[in-house]
């Protein structure tokens, strides 16, 4: 890991108060989050949209960046689909994403910044399965905040997701790589979102992430 640089830090809001939130980020110091959701806003956890959450952490000192359109999942670029999927593949190879993972890691020569997204668990979000790999590109250690306030190295977050696909025992034709590989691509697919469930406008939609 390049010792100038913070590591970056990933958190999921769920239905968190606030407070909890707020409390998970100043426990780890965290000085500025920059939102990963393609829609800045949750239907059924009001506090999380973007000008309440702007306000809430510009009260406690807490920078807020929109990466939304970088680093979100939901993209408007039609490439970015295959038979209706979004493909992380092909979204990890636009220059707005490349973008986003540049300001991401010259961020984090900067303070410590939190990446946020609305999964609780981060092996069921993109910020872990898309995003992620990226930053660990650059050299940068990811720690994973969870709800119950420890961190969980992404290291460990790959040997969950190993195991999530029976991929942890060694294999004569493929190696170690291969196999991380391997389950990224099938959680991947597992989450990406349909075009049945987009709404590409300019008027974001009031929920999901």
């Amino acid at each position: 890991m390049n010792a100038e640089r913070h590591p970056i830090f990933t958190i999921g809001h769920s239905n968190l108060e606030v407070g909890k939130f707020l409390a998970l980020l100043k426990q780890q110091g965290i000085q500025a989050i920059a939102d990963v959701r393609s829609s800045p806003y949750s239907q059924y956890n009001p506090q999380f949209n973007r000008e309440l959450l702007q306000k809430s952490l510009q009260e406690h000192g807490i920078t807020y960046v929109f990466l939304g359109q970088e680093l979100g999942a939901r993209r408007s670029e039609r490439e970015c689909y295959l038979e209706g999927r979004a493909d992380y593949g092909l979204i990890s190879q636009t220059p707005a994403f490349k973008r986003g993972i540049e300001r991401v890691t010259q961020g984090a020569a900067k303070m410590r910044l939190a990446l946020m997204c609305a999964e609780k668990d981060p092996i069921d979000c993109h910020r872990c399965i898309l995003v992620t790999p990226h930053i660990q590109q650059q050299g940068l250690q990811v720690l994973h905040i969870l709800s119950d306030g420890s961190l969980e190295d992404h290291v460990e977050t790959e040997k969950r997701l190993l195991h999530l696909f029976a991929l942890e025992e060694k294999d004569l034709f493929r190696s170690p790589e291969e196999s991380v590989a391997r389950a990224y691509k099938m959680q991947g697919e597992k989450v990406a979102y349909h075009e049945e469930d987009l709404v590409l406008r300019e008027e974001p939609p009031r929920y999901g992430n």
